[in-house]
C-alpha cells in the first residue's frame, strides 16, 4: 500500500512540475494580448479563449499538488489546537463523509463532459475562434481524477495513524 500512497504523491508532484511551467507562459501572452489590445488595438481572435484554457489548466493541476502539501485554505481555530490524533480523526471523518462523495459526483460528471466533448467535436463558442473544449474538458477531469487519489493517499494515512498512532511515512 506503501508504494501506492508514494506513486501518488510522485504523480502530483510531477504534474505540478508540468503545470507551473503554464504560469509564466499565461503572463507572457497575457502581456502579449493586453499590448496588442490597448497599444496597437489589433486584439488577437484566440487570446481570450487560449488565457481560459491555459488558466484552467493551471488550477486544475494544482489541486492534487496543494492537497499533498497541505496547502490549502483551512478555518483551524480549533483544529490547530488539536492533537495530532484528533486532527487526523476530523480529517478522516471530513474526507469519507464530505470529499468522497463530493469529488465522485465531479468526477463523474467531468468523465461525461470530456466524453461528451471529444464524441462531438465540440469547441468553444466564446470568439469566432470556436478551438476545441475537448483537451481542456480532458485536463479537467485528469485534475479531479489526481485530486481524489491523492486525497486518498490522504486518507490511507490519516487511517493509519488513527489505528496505529504513528505516522504513516
Amino acid at each position: 500500500m506503501k508504494k501506492i500512497v508514494h506513486t501518488i504523491d510522485a504523480i502530483s508532484e510531477w504534474t505540478a512540475k508540468i503545470a507551473r511551467w503554464f504560469i509564466p507562459i499565461l503572463m507572457v501572452m497575457v502581456t502579449m494580448e493586453v499590448a496588442l489590445r490597448y497599444i496597437f488595438t489589433r486584439p488577437t481572435l484566440w487570446g481570450y479563449e487560449l488565457h481560459i484554457m491555459i488558466a484552467a489548466t493551471t488550477y486544475m493541476l494544482a489541486f492534487a499538488y496543494t492537497h499533498l502539501k497541505k496547502a490549502h485554505v483551512r478555518v483551524d481555530m480549533v483544529y490547530a489546537h488539536l492533537s495530532p490524533r484528533a486532527q487526523a480523526g476530523i480529517d478522516f471523518v471530513g474526507t469519507l463523509v464530505l470529499f468522497f462523495p463530493f469529488i465522485f459526483l465531479l468526477i463523474y460528471a467531468g468523465w461525461n463532459f470530456a466524453f461528451r466533448a471529444w464524441a462531438t467535436g465540440e469547441s468553444m463558442a466564446t470568439t469566432g475562434w470556436y478551438p476545441p473544449v475537448a483537451p481542456l474538458r480532458t485536463m479537467v477531469l485528469y485534475g479531479l481524477v489526481l485530486f481524489g487519489l491523492q486525497a486518498l493517499a490522504h486518507f490511507v494515512r490519516d487511517a493509519y495513524f488513527l489505528v496505529k498512532g504513528r505516522p504513516y511515512d
